[in-house]
């Protein structure tokens, strides 16, 4: 960065109180900004003399902040009735930073918002089959007179093996024919044991 040049003629006398313009502080930025990039200033007293030029208002009040700096302090107003040899004042370019505007801007294209879509739900878990043939199975052995118990038994050890790998729903339904299937089996095996020992 450059340092910045103050234009105009020397500073007339008592014309230290004139109102300083926006112009003249933002001049009075650019030389302490390029003072902070050739390490003139430290970033506290950068920091510190940017808020002090903030609030300043005459050019008696800017002048201090730059007094230690190359280009000297700054230049009071030049009477328009004093001669000058500098020649007409050549303003130099100043770059104002403004800060990003969010949302729609006024008078451009309105945005299109998109809405999310929507999760899918998962699908429901699935019954196991075996479960279901070992609950009907272990519920016919009392209409069948057991023949349906080694099925239920077989059938319920089959889901349950099963549901354990894929889980599945069911396990409740594999027990279910797992009781009856061992049960039948039990009241048989005691049917066949009264039986022998009658007769």
């Amino acid at each position: 960065m450059s340092m910045q040049n103050w234009q105009g003629g020397p500073p007339a006398q008592n014309q230290g109180y004139m109102r300083a313009s926006d112009s003249d502080r933002e001049r009075a930025a650019d030389v302490l900004k390029a003072g902070f990039a050739e390490g003139r200033l430290t970033k506290d007293e950068f920091d510190d003399r940017v808020r002090r030029l903030h609030e300043t208002s005459t050019y008696a009040e800017i002048q201090p902040l730059l007094a230690d700096l190359p280009q000297g302090p700054v230049p009071g107003p030049v009477s328009p009735y004093a001669p000058t040899t500098f020649g007409p004042p050549v303003m130099p370019s100043v770059v104002i930073h403004r800060p990003p505007v969010y949302g729609p801007v006024p008078g451009g294209p309105r945005p299109i918002y998109h809405a999310p879509r929507p999760m899918p739900f998962p699908p429901p878990p699935q019954t196991n089959g075996n479960a279901v043939a070992a609950m009907v199975c272990g519920i016919s052995c009392f209409f069948t007179y057991g023949l349906t118990a080694i099925p239920a038994v077989i059938l319920g050890h089959r889901a349950r093996a099963t549901i354990r790998r894929t889980g599945e729903t069911g396990d409740g339904m594999a027990l279910g024919g797992l009781v009856m299937g061992y049960l039948s089996l039990a009241l048989i095996a005691i049917g066949i044991v009264l039986l022998v020992t009658l007769t």
